[in-house]
């Protein structure tokens, strides 16, 4: 094991998404996981029930306690949830992880349609986290509200994700699943050169924790000092193994497979 990844995130009651998704995600990379929880939920596959934030100070305690002691060779973010939040994690990550990998998993509304982020905290998004990320992993949907275009095809992506390293991030990982059709196409853009990586579309349900999850692998991967292509060609081989493995648990959006057999040698 070698890698230690800090997931500061919101926890998913339902395993497949959240703080959840992550640790297992990370700990089948061969990383090892850290977190920070900002928030509670109750959460099943049809949906969200609940929310219950966490207290600002005691996010806070928890970030400081982690990297006081443990250390961190890489931070991924997740549901954060409301501007205090973000501002909160962004004061400790300037604070207490200078110079590390930051991967930022802008969540904004869970795969049942509950919104996991306030509307006024998009700015705070904008503002606060995205210049100390060093990548951003937006799906189509999070892209629109951030960049404030409307993404409907792989030309539009390509706009959006200039849009985005505009707003000051070296890196965006633009995910194209929301896009209609069977071939599928993901952009890693920074400034200068994009790489498209393409896919079919894997038919099934069980989607739950996708985004949490190859944003997670992609930490791990750069927590273990692979490359930023190399960390994301791994980490959708990874989803993709896990999508196919997928348990078919729940009446909705089911979970993945994280602990899919792969072998890891071949995803590197």
């Amino acid at each position: 094991m070698r890698g230690r990844v800090l997931v500061i995130a919101g926890s998913d009651s339902g395993g497949g998404a959240g703080i959840q998704a992550d640790i297992k995600a990370i700990t089948a990379l061969d990383a090892f996981a850290m977190t920070a929880i900002t928030a509670l939920t109750a959460q099943n596959t049809t949906g969200v029930q609940g929310v219950h934030p966490v207290p600002p100070d005691f996010l806070r305690l928890q970030i400081q306690s982690v990297l006081d002691d443990l250390g961190a060779d890489a931070i991924k973010t997740g549901m954060l949830g409301d501007a205090t939040t973000i501002a909160t994690v962004a004061d400790a990550l300037e604070a207490r992880a200078q110079g590390l990998p930051v991967v930022v998993d802008p969540v904004m509304v869970a795969k049942g349609g509950h919104s996991l982020l306030a509307q006024e905290a998009v700015a705070h998004l904008r503002a606060r986290l995205l210049p100390l990320a060093t990548l951003l992993t937006p799906n189509l949907p999070e892209a629109e509200v951030l960049t404030g275009l409307v993404i409907d095809s792989e030309a539009t992506m390509h706009q959006a994700a200039a849009a985005l390293l505009a707003m000051g991030v070296p890196a965006v990982l633009l995910k194209g699943g929301h896009l209609a059709g069977d071939d599928l196409v993901d952009l890693l853009a920074t400034p200068g050169h994009t790489i498209a990586y393409r896919a079919t579309r894997v038919a099934t349900r069980h989607t739950h924790g996708t985004g949490c999850t190859l944003a997670s692998a992609i930490a791990a991967g750069l927590a273990q000092a692979m490359s930023l292509p190399e960390a994301v060609a791994r980490a959708r081989a990874y989803v993709r193994a896990a999508l196919l493995a997928a348990p078919g648990y729940g009446a909705g959006h089911g979970p993945l497979n994280h602990a899919v057999t792969v072998d890891l040698s071949r995803l590197r």
